[in-house]
């Protein structure tokens, strides 16, 4: 932003970290686009009795669970926003734990991972 005379002035802003991964994944074309959190899964209905945790979902099930408003604004929302963003430009897969997991996630034994639907693989 400038003021009258041309000068440069300062704005506040804030920049999110997870979208500003996800976008940096894109433009890398990066395999895979891991977000690290403190939690092991995403979860549905988190923290409520009836609370399912999730291993693998399509992009397709992420964005419905998006929409349906099933990820707390400022935690899950955004990390969830941020692969939806990075599979629609192509993205290969993501995947969601915590950093003490990444490792076991990496081959398969937990964390959430969110993947392509399967018509968009075959393209």
């Amino acid at each position: 932003m400038r003021d009258s005379a041309g000068n440069l002035l300062g704005v506040e802003c804030v920049i999110d970290k997870d979208l500003a991964s996800s976008l940096l994944a894109s433009k890398l074309n990066a395999d895979l686009l891991l977000i690290s959190t403190a939690v092991e899964k995403v979860s549905l209905n988190f923290k409520k009795p009836n609370q399912r945790d999730l291993d693998t979902i399509t992009l397709s099930e992420a964005r419905g669970y998006y929409e349906e408003g099933h990820f707390a604004r400022g935690s899950m929302e955004p990390k969830v926003r941020a692969i939806i963003n990075y599979l629609e430009r192509g993205g290969h897969a993501a995947l969601i734990t915590m950093p003490e997991t990444i490792g076991k996630a990496l081959s398969g034994q937990t964390g959430t991972w969110i993947v392509p639907d399967r018509k968009d693989i075959l393209r």
